[in-house]
């Protein structure tokens, strides 16, 4: 108890120092960690390297929430939209990746099965440390962002068919090797037995280690689909009898249980737990608790994934390093050299320009936290010899830890490259709500607090990006996109939706956006922003139920003031203030059915005769409303 106490002593305090000194110099919380590592393991030798494995399975549930709520955020549909993304640039970047450090392999003398096992190890990137860094400096959301994503999410979901193949790539062993580890393992089982019951699930282990390749890959497929199975027709249900005992520790159990169960039975299996956690995390996400599960698990993911990167620099083995000095340099430097420049081509290829492009191939050209899963799935399948085993853990290692730095070699870069401006592609809209707000400019952004606070779930569209990241800095959650496209309208509910309010900053868009809306839904309420009265006429003939001029309030609101200020009581001033609004209003509609858009209003002479009249209406109605309220209370200077 003692050791394990002065193990998350020393974790915590190297964290507690380095992270926030390398934030304060601009390198980032990745660097931190991993410098921390390093420190207290092969610098000072705080932790040693059994101690250090011990703790990195804690870790790992890091990256394994981590890809959790990944996952959660992902619903299938969404996947399905990505697709031509995702088989496109991810899918071309994993088989080319393999292909060209498979063709590097066998050049140095490799067989190919080996030669591929390589390759697919170095095609991977690092989900945790890319993400991370990506969502600390704000680039999730540009151009070169969202294309990483894409692959690293096309790379985690590759796991799974890597793994299942791996198997068949297994070193044939010689039979009289065969034999001996048989006649082992049977005195093993043995003596086991005869001394103590062994657990079920260490039987279940050594039964599955001992299948063939193609009854491994069977095995992998139907944990696969069991995790599927379970997300679809289980969780919800448990959820509900969970919700009955009204006890928040008990969402955050469930929560827990559900990603420490996934990561058992990847685990029992041989599998990635990380794997099938965002396995999961897609099939829960249509579940109606998804929300309830994000809160539970983000505070454990960030603590254990800060951990995770302190194991991965502590677990360094420099003597290897020394050993081997050139080789491992050489190699890492070779898998970045090489992964950058495919990166690079194929980035041009898909549009990238930039510092989009340069975000693009920075960011994803080192190997990742799956490249430890396939290198010790490989050993335990014998695909790998052991001593290739350890050099390329090292490898994988260090470009890991190379990664932060290309961040800031990408930070460098970008001052110095001309940003070009490329077409963003819209969010992926994942959730409906009875009430749109298109538009979230200074108009739009009221109605959506006042809405909200009220207890009313909307959904947001603008345009504006920059719009977008700022309301997400203060937890409101928008879609970027064109709200006047018919395809994300459908998608935000356009079907369903009781209220629609467009606060497009350009007039021509929001009424391009009511005249759609009406079309698609004519029960539907609409309630649009108009820049001025001519607005106001388009918007109505446009089918808007209410229209806002986007000054008209606030210029009463002043006008009243001045009333106040000129001798009225507060109560005239307000009467004056509703009459002339209700009149306003009145009149706005009368002048809507004699405006025409093809004659200019000042050669409109029934439009100018029939304001004229509106207007003597105003001041009769206003002088008759004053001698009515003066008769019912005295006139009072108030200061407004």
């Amino acid at each position: 108890m003692e050791g394990f106490l002065f193990q998350a002593s020393v974790f915590l305090a190297a964290a507690v120092i380095a992270v926030p000194l390398a934030a304060r110099l601009g390198l980032g919380s990745v660097l931190g960690y991993l410098a921390a590592g390093i420190v207290i393991g092969p610098v000072l030798g705080l932790v040693v390297g059994h101690e250090t494995q011990e703790l990195q399975h804690f870790a790992e549930f890091g990256v394994v929430m981590m890809l959790f709520l990944i996952g959660l955020e992902l619903e299938p549909r969404a996947l399905w939209n990505m697709r031509h993304r995702l088989l496109g640039l991810g899918g071309l970047q994993i088989v080319l990746t393999t292909l060209a450090v498979m063709a590097g392999a066998i050049f140095l003398g490799q067989p190919a099965s080996i030669a591929l096992a390589i390759g697919m190890i170095f095609a991977l990137s690092s989900t945790a440390i890319v993400l991370q860094t990506l969502s600390e400096k704000g680039l999730m959301q540009t151009g070169g962002g969202r294309s990483a994503f894409s692959v690293l999410l096309t790379q985690d979901i590759a796991v799974i068919p890597m793994l299942a193949l791996l198997p068949l790539l297994a070193l044939p062993k010689p039979p009289g090797m065969v034999l001996g580890e048989t006649l082992e393992r049977m005195s093993e089982t043995t003596a086991a037995a005869e001394t103590t019951p062994q657990p079920a699930h260490e039987a279940a282990a050594y039964f599955i280690s001992n299948l063939p390749g193609w009854g491994v890959t069977l095995v992998t497929l139907a944990a696969v689909a069991a995790i599927i199975l379970a997300g679809i027709y289980l969780i919800n249900p448990v959820f509900r009898y969970i919700h009955t005992a009204r006890l928040r520790e008990m969402y955050t159990a469930l929560a827990l249980l559900i990603v420490i169960g996934i990561a058992f039975v990847m685990m029992l299996v041989g599998l990635s737990p990380a794997l099938g956690a965002f396995l999961a995390g897609v099939v829960l996400a249509n579940s109606e608790f998804r929300h309830e599960l994000e809160s539970d698990i983000a505070p454990f993911k960030g603590l254990l994934l800060g951990l995770f990167f302190i194991t991965v620099g502590a677990g360094i083995d420099f003597s290897v390093l020394a050993r081997d000095t050139f080789a491992v340099l050489g190699l890492a430097t070779a898998v970045i050299l090489l992964k950058g420049a495919l990166l690079y081509v194929l980035g041009r290829v898909f549009g990238l320009r930039g510092r989009s492009l340069w975000l693009f191939t920075l960011s994803l050209a080192q190997a990742g936290e799956f490249g430890f899963v396939l290198i010790s799935f490989s050993a335990q399948q014998n695909v790998l010899p052991p001593a290739m085993s350890e050099m390329l853990l090292l490898v994988v290692a260090l470009t890991m830890l190379i990664t932060p730095l290309l961040f800031i070699l990408y930070d460098w870069l970008s001052s110095r490259v001309e940003d070009i401006a490329e077409p963003q592609e819209a969010d992926h809209i994942d959730r409906q709500a009875p009430v749109i707000v298109a538009g979230i400019g200074r108009f739009g952004q009221v109605v959506n607090r006042l809405v909200r606070s009220s207890g009313f779930n909307t959904v947001v569209l603008d345009h504006d990006l920059a719009a977008i990241q700022r309301m997400r800095r203060f937890g409101v959650k928008g879609f970027f996109g064109d709200p006047t496209r018919p395809e994300l309208l459908r998608a935000a509910g356009l079907d369903e939706a009781r209220v629609l309010v467009a606060a497009l900053d350009n007039p021509e868009a929001t009424t391009r956006l009511v005249a759609y809306a009406r079309r698609e839904r004519p029960d539907l309420h609409i309630i649009a922003r108009a820049r001025d009265r001519t607005h106001v006429f388009r918007l109505y003939k446009a089918g808007a139920d209410d229209i806002v001029r986007e000054l008209f309030d606030s210029s009463l609101r002043a006008g009243r003031y001045v009333l106040e200020n000129m001798g009225l009581t507060e109560f005239e001033a307000a009467e004056l203030e509703k009459t002339f609004y209700q009149h306003d209003r009145q009149s706005v509609r009368d002048l809507a059915t004699l405006w025409n858009p093809d004659i200019p209003t000042v050669d409109n002479k029934e439009y100018i005769a029939r304001a004229k009249e509106l207007e003597k209406e105003l001041q009769t109605m206003l002088l008759s409303q004053l001698e009515e309220t003066a008769a019912d209370e005295p006139r009072s200077g108030t200061g407004g």
